[in-house]
C-alpha cells in the first residue's frame, strides 16, 4: 500500500479577501484478501466522485483537495483538518474524508457503509472557518462491489463496475453506466441516470426527491416494476408492460401501506423500484442494432 502527496499549486486570491490552497493526493491500494466479496466504500462530504472499472487488481485514487480561507492561520488549520483517510478490513477497503466537524466512524445504528457513518456537530457549535472541496477520480477492479457517497458540491459518476453498486448523494446528480448487477441509487436534488450493459437479476432501487430518473436497459428486459411519485409520471418504450394489482404492506405500527403502482415486464423477475417526488421516470430498452 503506497501513499503519495503531491502539492500541485498554492493560489492566493487577495481580490476576494481569501486564500486558496490546492493539492493532489494519490493513493494505490490493494485488497489484503482477494475474493468475490471485495468491496470498496468511498465516502466524501464536499466534492465529486468519479469511479471507473478497469482490468487490474489495485484501487487507484486521485483526490484534488481545494481549501479556501480568509487568513493564513485558517488555511493552515484546513490543511491539518481536511484529510483523506482509509481503513483496511482485509476484503473491504474504506476511503473517506474527515474535516474539523465531521468524522467517519463506526455507528451501531447506521445501516449504511456496513455500520460506518459520518458523525458531526449537529448543535451548530462547530465552525470550521474555511471552505473546501475534495474531488475524487478512482479506478477500481471492475468486478468488485462499490459503495460511493457524497453530500454537497459534486456529482457521482460510476462506469464499468460489474459488481453491486450503491450510490448516495444529496445535492448533486448520480450517473451510472455499464451496470451489470444489483443497484441502489439515491439523491435528493439531482437526476439519476442509469445504463445497464446486462439487465439486473437482483432487486434494485432508484430514488430522487427533486429530479428525473432515466434508466436504459438491454432489449429483452424481464422484471417486476414498482413506481411511486407525488408529482411525476412514468414513461416507457417497453412493449410487454402489464399492470398488476396494488400491493399492501403492513408496517410495524399496524398501519397498512400502499406500495404504489406495480407492473410486470415480460415474464417478470427482479424488482426495479422507482420513486420520485418532483420528477418523472423514463424506463427504456435499447433498440437492437
Amino acid at each position: 500500500m503506497k501513499t503519495l502527496l503531491i502539492t500541485m499549486a498554492t493560489l492566493l486570491a487577495y481580490a476576494v479577501g481569501a486564500q486558496t490552497h490546492s493539492d493532489k493526493i494519490v493513493r494505490e491500494l490493494a485488497f489484503e484478501k482477494s475474493n468475490e466479496n471485495n468491496t470498496l466504500i468511498l465516502a466524501n462530504i464536499n466534492g465529486s466522485m468519479k469511479v471507473e472499472g478497469y482490468n487490474g487488481t489495485k484501487v487507484l485514487i486521485e483526490v484534488t483537495r481545494v481549501l479556501t480561507a480568509k487568513t493564513d492561520a485558517r488555511l493552515e488549520k484546513a490543511k491539518q483538518e481536511v484529510v483523506v483517510e482509509q481503513i483496511d478490513r482485509a476484503d473491504t477497503l474504506f476511503v473517506y474524508v474527515n474535516d474539523g466537524c465531521n468524522h467517519f466512524s463506526y455507528d451501531t445504528k447506521s445501516r449504511k457503509h456496513k455500520g460506518w457513518a459520518y458523525s458531526g456537530d449537529h448543535d451548530g457549535n462547530c465552525d470550521m472557518l474555511y471552505d473546501y472541496k475534495t474531488n475524487f477520480i478512482v479506478k477500481v477492479p471492475y468486478a468488485i462491489h462499490l459503495n460511493v457517497s457524497t453530500i454537497n458540491a459534486g456529482d457521482i459518476s460510476v462506469e464499468n463496475v460489474s459488481g453491486m453498486v450503491v450510490a448516495n448523494n444529496i445535492n448533486g446528480s448520480i450517473k451510472l453506466k455499464d451496470l451489470k448487477s444489483a443497484t441502489k441509487a439515491t439523491t435528493i436534488n439531482g437526476n439519476v441516470d442509469l445504463e445497464y450493459a446486462g439487465n439486473p437479476t437482483k432487486d434494485c432501487r432508484y430514488y430522487t426527491l427533486n429530479g428525473d430518473i432515466n434508466a436504459w436497459f438491454q432489449k429483452g428486459l424481464a422484471a417486476n416494476l414498482s413506481f411511486k411519485s407525488f408529482n411525476g409520471e412514468l414513461f416507457s418504450n417497453v412493449a410487454q408492460l402489464e399492470s398488476l394489482p396494488v400491493s399492501l404492506q403492513r408496517e410495524a405500527n399496524g398501519k397498512i401501506k400502499l406500495n404504489g403502482s406495480q407492473y410486470k415486464i415480460s415474464k417478470g423477475g427482479a424488482l426495479l423500484d422507482f420513486e420520485t417526488f418532483n420528477g418523472d421516470v423514463y424506463l427504456r430498452e435499447k433498440n437492437e442494432n
